[in-house]
Order: C-alpha cells, then sequence, then structure tokens
C-alpha cells in the first residue's frame, strides 16, 4: 500500500525544487542537478558509454561523445526515444531494444539485455549509466568493462545501497544492500574513489575507478 509518510516539509521543499529545475532544464538527463553539472566537466568527445535505460541521457550523450550503446527494455519508449535519435540525425548511438521485466537474477543465465554489457571488451568504456532494470547485475558486470579512471553512474542509488540519505525509501546501514549482488558490488567498489549526489527527491551516485 502507498504511504506518504514521506511527505515532510523537507521532502515537499525538495520536490518543489526539483520540479522546478526539470521544467527550467527539460534537456538534461533525469540525474541529479549536482550529478548533471558533474557530467558536463567529465564527459569528453573521444568518450565512449554505455548506458542501460534511454531517455533525455541519450540525446543528451549522443551529443557530446563518440560512441555510446544504449540499452532498453520497453519497446514503446524505445520508439519514442528512437523517434528523437532520427530527428537529430545522430550516427553515434547502437540502440538496442531487449524487452524483458525485472526479476532474481541468474548470473549464469543472463537476459539478453544484461548480456550487452558481458559481450563488451573489457577496459573499454570512459563511462556506464545504470538507470534501467537489472540494475544490480549490469552494474556488477559493468566494472571490468570501465577503462582506469572511468566511471560508473547509479541513479536512484539510494534504493539499492545503504547510504545516508535522506531521499525517501533510502537503505540504511542496517537495511543493508538490495539483493546479493549488491553487496558484491560494494565488495569489488569498496577501494574506488565516490561521489554521492541528492536532491532529497533521488539520488544519483558516482564510482570512480583506479
Amino acid at each position: 500500500m502507498r504511504t506518504f509518510r514521506h511527505w515532510t516539509p523537507r521532502y515537499l521543499i525538495s520536490r518543489i525544487v526539483e520540479k522546478q529545475y526539470r521544467r527550467i532544464h527539460p534537456d538534461l538527463p533525469w540525474l541529479t542537478q549536482t550529478a548533471n553539472q558533474m557530467l558536463d566537466t567529465l564527459i569528453l568527445p573521444r568518450d565512449q558509454g554505455l548506458e542501460f535505460g534511454s531517455g533525455r541521457s541519450t540525446l543528451w550523450f549522443a551529443n557530446r561523445v563518440r560512441h555510446l550503446t544504449s540499452v532498453e527494455h520497453n519497446p514503446e519508449w524505445h520508439a519514442r526515444v528512437n523517434a528523437w535519435l532520427a530527428e537529430k540525425s545522430y550516427q553515434n548511438v547502437d540502440y538496442r531494444l531487449c524487452p524483458g521485466k525485472d526479476h532474481a537474477m541468474n548470473m549464469d543465465d543472463l537476459p539478453e539485455y544484461v548480456q550487452v554489457v558481458k559481450d563488451l571488451p573489457g577496459n573499454s568504456l570512459e563511462f556506464v549509466l545504470i538507470d534501467g532494470i537489472f540494475r544490480d547485475a549490469c552494474a556488477l558486470l559493468a566494472l571490468e568493462k570501465l577503462k582506469p579512471g572511468g566511471f560508473l553512474i547509479i541513479d536512484n542509488a539510494n534504493l539499492y545501497l545503504p547510504c545516508r540519505s535522506c531521499s525517501p525509501n533510502s537503505r540504511t546501514e542496517q537495511d543493508g544492500p538490495a539483493s546479493r549482488l549488491w553487496g558484491q558490488f560494494i565488495l569489488q567498489t569498496k577501494d574506488w574513489r565516490k561521489i554521492w549526489t541528492s536532491n532529497g527527491v533521488s539520488d544519483t551516485a558516482f564510482f570512480f575507478k583506479g
């Protein structure tokens, strides 16, 4: 059952500010304001990247990088974003439709959606954005695909990783990671540099490969 316990005065203010930010910047990725500011300085024209979950970020990256692989599971949304890409005449995006539903992951029998990252060469990417289904498996497998100095971006990270965020439904240290695979992700990135951003509504976290 849906509850409104998180509708505190602090949350309502954060939500109003966040909605205003979206209206003023309709073409930016659906990430926190701080995350978008970071990406504006981190992303370079020579970069190759991968994103799980398409949308505004797809066009934003396509306008700035050498090559982007983008994976989407929703056929209707894929058709819409594909039309946006065609309208802009972007030729540097490998945009893949891999239908499926999120469920407990069997790493010995990966769905097509996750297999995309599995098939990429190691140390081949400057960045990976995790904002779709199967987030734990995609994030875990993407680690070895990043070049040294590359970075992984996880949107809504507070819903999956323990943190001290005030955003709704954030996981605490007592809650622990949201799945066994998220637990493995924490272990594998324990020595990575991390930057955690929040707007009080949702969080976006960066993990930098040493």
